[in-house]
């Protein structure tokens, strides 16, 4: 992997981790819960790519 792709790599993890972060705190304050579930769709989205991408 060059050093482009493990820098996106990289910067598509740190996305997935506060997308994940933010749609659990805003399920846990109960402030939107719909929101909050599409972050967290969004953040295993993005896992999976990472994951299909590294194979």
């Amino acid at each position: 992997m060059t050093g482009t792709a493990a820098l996106l790599m990289s910067l598509l993890m740190l996305a997935a981790f506060a997308l994940a972060a933010g749609g659990v705190w805003l399920i846990a304050m109960g402030r939107d819960r719909g929101k909050g579930a599409l972050m967290l769709l969004a953040a295993l989205v993005m896992l999976g790519n990472v994951l299909i991408w590294t194979l």
